[in-house]
């Protein structure tokens, strides 16, 4: 069986140029429950921001058609298509390109982070009707994988989480040489960096995406809690010991650039919300990244400035983001130009 390595094909880097960017809009209840209203209003803020400098399309249910419609007004494309949730970063495809022109997509098998939710079926077919619409050539891939849980250099460099990607909860029939293998069959990446644990409590067994992510060749960002008391903090402390003591695929050694972590927030069950400044999302020419009303936010801008002085950095409420469990990478997923 051949794959998209084999046939020539990679996963480009975030800030390489995109077409578009793709998003679902809110509907599970069960997420969102009585905070449906501001989630869509969070939602549509992030899609007029990120439409500021690229096309955006935003999947809907057919019943949330007007609804959509009239909170994004006329700048976004919709596209009706059934979902049983919203974050297109994980169901929907991950884009591939050749460097010949050619655009094609990994179609990951999804099951809801774990069989968190369902029904998922909808969501788990959402990637194959994105891939057609757009014309792309389609490579189903044969394990379980969101977006959420891979970064990548552009230079053949993949960053991952062991919690995440050897839970036993996605594919408990692969070990980590034949995930590791997967990935870079269905990315064209050549080294995979492996972080240990993602953040507490994340709902997502620890995506790279809320942890840390690529700024540019050999420069990772990483959430950086102050607070030497909290749990994250011996989290990340281990994962920046495992980056210092690699290189990438290009044998680069690593530039950590730390955010800082907002403080803890809790649901009213005592659980943490996920709070982070790295799921920020990277359209044409820009940074979309979030503002909690937290102390912190100043300073994570400040960063993101000197991180990318090339871009314009638009920071957008993403507090009742977070509230369903992600941020703004996870609701975005970007369509590379091929």
């Amino acid at each position: 069986m051949t794959n998209p390595a084999a046939e020539g094909f990679r996963m480009p880097a975030e800030w390489d140029p995109h077409t578009r960017t793709w998003m679902g809009w809110p509907c599970r209840e069960e997420v969102w429950g009585d905070r449906m209203e501001a989630a869509a209003t969070a939602y549509a803020d992030v899609a007029r921001a990120i439409a500021e400098f690229e096309p955006v399309t935003m999947v809907c249910n057919p019943s949330d058609v007007a609804e959509a419609s009239l909170a994004l007004g006329s700048g976004i494309e919709i596209l009706s298509a059934p979902i049983d949730d919203s974050w297109l970063r994980d169901s929907g495809p991950t884009f591939l390109v050749d460097g010949k022109g050619a655009l094609a997509a990994a179609d990951w098998k999804f099951n809801a982070w774990g069989e968190k939710y369902k029904p998922y079926d909808q969501d788990a077919a959402l990637a194959a009707v994105i891939i057609e619409k757009v014309g792309a050539r389609r490579f189903e891939a044969p394990f379980v994988l969101e977006g959420g849980a891979i970064h990548v250099d552009g230079e053949g460099t993949a960053l991952v989480t062991e919690q995440c990607l050897l839970n036993p909860n996605r594919n408990p029939g692969l070990d980590k040489a034949a995930i590791e293998q997967g990935l870079k069959d269905y990315l064209g990446v050549e080294k995979v960096l492996w972080l240990g644990d993602g953040l507490e409590d994340d709902e997502t067994d620890g995506h790279i995406d809320e942890l840390a992510c690529f700024a540019r060749p050999g420069v990772l960002m990483i959430t950086s809690p102050s607070d030497t008391d909290d749990p994250d903090y011996a989290t990340v402390q281990d994962n920046v010991t495992r980056l210092k003591g690699e290189t990438d695929a290009r044998g680069r050694a690593l530039e950590i650039v730390e955010l800082p972590q907002p403080a803890r927030r809790d649901y009213p069950d005592g659980g943490r919300i996920t709070l982070s400044y790295v799921n920020f999302y990277m359209p044409n020419g820009g940074i979309v990244m979030p503002a909690f009303g937290a102390a912190e936010d100043r300073a994570a801008f400040r960063i993101m400035k000197e991180t990318f002085p090339d871009r314009k950095i638009v920071q957008v409420p993403a507090s009742d983001i977070a509230w369903g469990g992600g941020g703004i990478h996870c609701i975005t997923q970007q369509q590379p130009e091929p």
